[in-house]
């Protein structure tokens, strides 16, 4: 039946599509498995620090991440606190600047997001302090808890020489449910089977979210925060990557994050970062394929595979398949059977190369996942 045959051979085209355009990850497992990952060596602890954060209705967070910095074994005095309340209708800022914060409320009902909430706190920095007032710019979020040793290991990270810096991204709730599992075990594969493989082979490491260094020299560059997409983070990255940025990974300083536990949180969460992905695919995929083929390194190929074109194919080959079905269900009822079996293989030969992905992550990183055995 030439429908069947269709089906078949646009399901292998799409497969390898998929195969060819990440098959270098294969690479990046391997080394990631067998590399442990880089350690920097001690430096001084003079450089000045600031913790930047964009908080909104955060009240019962926000103090927790606040004890987490100021219990630091990096000095204190070199650590300062500064939170933007964005357009918070609870006591976020008051419980802030009880935690020993600044504090600068914004309410914007136009620009909304934390790209123009980090852009606004820039500002009210530059206006308040200067930016050459601290070495270093971390970027956290409201919910996070940071490892006592997080701010000492990435100065050493930075004193050897990195601007800018991603860190090891752990979970606060790993064992809440598999929900929070997943998004969990996405984000420790991507440090260990990622960043660490990019680290070692001198590429750019992808900022994922929270938990980075921005070197004053690069927000000084900027004036500011500029990126305000709806993953303004990827978009971050991006620009330096295309400026000849690298970004370092330190795998030591570690940001505990909490992770979605519901399917609706989870819904509307990826919803944003596809909205995300098609406005960097619109503006930045063709310039970064420009920036590859003209010799400028592997990281501008890179990066753009971090966020197209797994979703496109995906959503392409789902549409499809569920198109074709109803089309040779109609045809012929005994195709159709036949037809569902070709699907459903290929949906469990993906399935067995993701969980065997994660499996994988999950063993080399079994001692960091803060979860009953039961659970890891």
């Amino acid at each position: 039946m030439l429908l069947l045959d269709i089906l078949k051979y646009v399901n292998i085209v799409t497969g390898t599509l998929f195969m060819l355009c990440y098959s270098y990850q294969v690479f990046y497992l391997i080394l990631g498995t067998l590399k442990k990952p880089k350690k920097f060596a001690p430096a001084k602890m003079t450089s000045r620090f600031a913790v930047c954060i964009a908080a909104r209705n955060e009240e019962k967070v926000i103090c927790q991440l606040c004890e987490s910095i100021r219990a630091q074994t990096y000095p204190g005095e070199l650590i300062d606190i500064y939170i933007v309340a964005d357009n918070c209708t609870d006591k976020t800022a008051q419980v802030a600047k009880d935690a020993g914060a600044h504090v600068f409320e914004r309410f914007n009902k136009s620009e909304i997001g934390k790209g123009y909430a980090l852009e606004f706190l820039f500002e009210k920095i530059k206006e308040s302090v200067g930016l050459d007032a601290y070495d270093g710019y971390f970027i956290v979020d409201a919910d996070n808890i940071l490892d006592k040793s997080f701010v000492y290991e990435t100065n050493n990270c930075m004193a050897a020489g990195n601007k800018l810096i991603m860190c090891y991204r752990n979970s606060k709730n790993y064992g809440d449910n598999w929900i929070s599992a997943g998004y969990s075990l996405w984000f420790l594969r991507a440090s260990r089977h990622l960043n660490n493989p990019r680290q070692y082979l001198g590429l750019s490491a992808e900022i994922t979210g929270t938990g980075f260094l921005v070197h004053k020299d690069i927000i000084k560059r900027d004036g500011g925060w500029v990126t305000h997409s709806l993953i303004e983070d990827i978009e971050f990255t991006i620009r330096n990557v295309m400026k000849g940025e690298r970004i370092a990974f330190c795998n030591d300083a570690i940001v505990y994050d909490e992770q979605p536990t519901s399917f609706s949180q989870s819904y509307h969460q990826r919803k944003r970062w596809t909205k995300g992905y098609i406005y960097i695919l619109k503006n930045y995929a063709v310039k970064l394929f420009r920036r590859f083929f003209a010799g400028k390194g592997f990281s501008n190929f890179d990066m753009i595979m971090s966020v197209s074109p797994a979703f496109f194919i995906t959503a392409f080959a789902l549409a499809f398949n569920v198109l074709m079905l109803i089309i040779i269900a109609i045809a012929d009822i005994s195709a159709a059977l036949f037809a569902l079996k070709l699907v459903i293989s290929g949906l469990l030969a993906s399935y067995i190369l993701f969980f065997f992905v994660g499996l994988i992550a999950a063993i080399c990183e079994w001692e960091r996942i803060h979860a009953t055995k039961k659970m890891k």
